[in-house]
């Protein structure tokens, strides 16, 4: 089968099974399948695919129709910038989080921020330079490393260090960092939240599990049929996780130090309640509107 006749049969099929964005779908698993780019695949229609390079196009598509994320096909997601290596051990990585790495940049001192070329996302992705090393952060929950790693990128002076309580999440992230040289940049710690962690930090970043399991039924069918559940679900409210975080980031961060959280606009001022006695709680949007990340501060006095 040619190439073009391929990809317009995928697109067809992926649209019967009521797959969202089929043509995207359909593409990201044929450069999959051959090993190549876009581009590839619209200079070349007449391509004829081998007998293995039709099977294998087969199963992924069979997979992607029945609800497996591509990211969990493919092994990939990108993520500001970083290619990453994603298992169904752990959450596929999302533009919406790179909101928390924004606003760490936002908030760091102007003699300690990356230098940039530009303002703006596109010139905080290039800057990798400017930053003290006694700049501590902590991402917890680290899932697939894509904070951990990202905030690597930008701040090559900073002391990272990343928790998860499933080891099987940080074999992930430790492979992640290992594929982009930052493996000794980056402290992994397998436990929950920040037990037994140091303290001291400047930032305190996660994206925790913030969806009660009261709207389970609002969350997409293939996040609950094939994301791990607790990177997902915090409990009957959506609260559980961030409430036992927030004593603990307390306690761990330096006077002055910042907490930042993604959070959902169902939870947002639930959450607010929560930092009673924190200073500068402020809840960010995202491109949608929809409150994203809350950053909090501890009291210079503390």
């Amino acid at each position: 089968m040619q190439l073009k006749a391929a990809l317009a049969s995928a697109i067809a099929r992926l649209t019967a099974e009521n797959v969202p964005s089929p043509r995207m779908n359909a593409e990201l698993l044929l450069m999959f399948t051959l090993g190549c780019d876009r581009a590839y695949l619209y200079a070349h229609p007449e391509r004829e695919l081998t007998v293995q390079e039709q099977s294998n196009y087969e199963a992924a598509l069979a997979e992607r129709a029945r609800g497996v994320p591509a990211q969990y096909i493919t092994g990939h997601q990108e993520f500001w910038g970083v290619d990453l290596i994603v298992t169904p051990a752990v959450l596929i990585p999302r533009p919406e989080t790179e909101h928390v790495i924004e606003t760490v940049l936002e908030l760091l001192p102007s003699d300690r921020r990356p230098q940039t070329s530009a303002p703006g996302s596109a010139g905080l992705k290039s800057g990798v330079r400017g930053l003290r090393p006694e700049v501590r952060i902590a991402d917890v929950g680290t899932g697939s490393g894509c904070i951990a790693l990202a905030l690597a990128k930008e701040l090559p002076n900073a002391e990272i260090h990343a928790t998860d309580s499933s080891g099987a999440a940080l074999e992930i992230a430790r492979a992640n960092a290992a594929r982009h040289q930052l493996q000794n940049r980056i402290h992994f710690h397998q436990t929950d939240l920040l037990e037994g962690v140091k303290p001291d930090f400047d930032f305190i970043v996660s994206n925790p599990p913030y969806v009660g399991e009261s709207g389970e039924d609002q969350v997409q069918l293939e996040v609950r049929r094939f994301e791990p559940r607790e990177a997902v679900f915090a409990g009957p409210g959506g609260t559980e996780v961030i409430s036992r975080l927030i004593p603990q980031a307390r306690t761990a961060l330096r006077p002055g130090g910042w907490l930042l959280m993604e959070i959902s606009g169902s939870i947002a001022n639930a959450v607010q309640r929560m930092l009673e006695g924190w200073e500068e709680v402020r809840i960010i949007s995202d491109l949608q509107g929809i409150p994203r990340v809350v950053r909090a501060r501890k009291s210079r006095n503390s």
